[in-house]
């Protein structure tokens, strides 16, 4: 059974609609990549997934559980956590304080020690600048905070929106490294990238969104075969 199941889902933001009838799933322990054009839909797919932006239609289920119309806070407390484009630190605390509030759920407070070596393991750089204001870190840094603060959470499973966008391209094959630590460790992952290689070769499943409906899916393998896929997205 799929771990996190998504039935005929649409929405948009008032009368524009974006998501037309999305249906998709994510098996436990596996990574899915989401690529797809700019304004194919994907941020808000994962928003409207989050609670951010309320449903129009269709079903939201987590582990069997129908979860569509609970408050985002409800959904981190069910293990949900949206890593969102743009990092969304908070620049005037330090790293440490970042991380705690990360840990807000009494299930993560009781864990934060214990998540907060494995964090400073996946990112040492962030152990080193712990009592450092988060404003003052570079943009790899921030990136790097802003997934640890998430894994603060103990997540059962981890949505990251665009985490290479603006960084320099050694720091995006340092990032990938980690996402595929993560899946390797069996974390669940939901990923959407503008860099379509580097997802799918990382990625165990894929879907292809455009203008708001899913067009390809299939494992990620495969779907970097598929010429359509190769031309748009591969550069070949």
């Amino acid at each position: 059974m799929a771990f996190l199941e998504v039935k005929g889902l649409s929405s948009g933001y008032g009368e524009v609609q974006i998501l037309w009838d999305i249906s998709f799933s994510v098996e436990k322990g596996k990574l899915t990549a989401v690529i797809g054009p700019n304004g194919a839909g994907k941020t808000t797919l994962l928003r409207s997934i989050m609670g951010l932006v309320k449903p129009w239609k269709g079903s939201i289920l987590l582990d069997g559980e129908d979860i569509t119309r609970l408050p985002p806070h409800k959904k981190v407390e069910k293990g949900l956590v949206l890593i969102p484009e743009g990092r969304h630190i908070f620049p005037e605390m330090t790293v440490l304080e970042n991380l705690e509030m990360g840990a807000f759920t009494s299930k993560a407070s009781k864990h934060f020690q214990e998540n907060l070596e494995k964090v400073f393991d996946l990112f040492p750089r962030l152990k080193e600048r712990i009592k450092q204001k988060a404003g003052t870190l570079s943009g790899g840094e921030q990136q790097m905070l802003a997934i640890a603060r998430g894994l603060m959470s103990g997540p059962q499973i981890l949505m990251l929106d665009e985490p290479s966008l603006g960084l320099a391209p050694y720091l995006v094959l340092l990032l990938f490294d980690v996402i595929r630590r993560l899946r390797n460790e069996g974390v669940t992952m939901v990923l959407v990238e503008q860099n379509t290689h580097l997802s799918l070769a990382i990625s165990d499943y894929a879907y292809v969104l455009s203008n708001g409906r899913i067009e390809i899916e299939g494992e990620a393998r495969e779907v970097m075969k598929i010429e359509s896929v190769k031309k748009a997205y591969l550069g070949m």
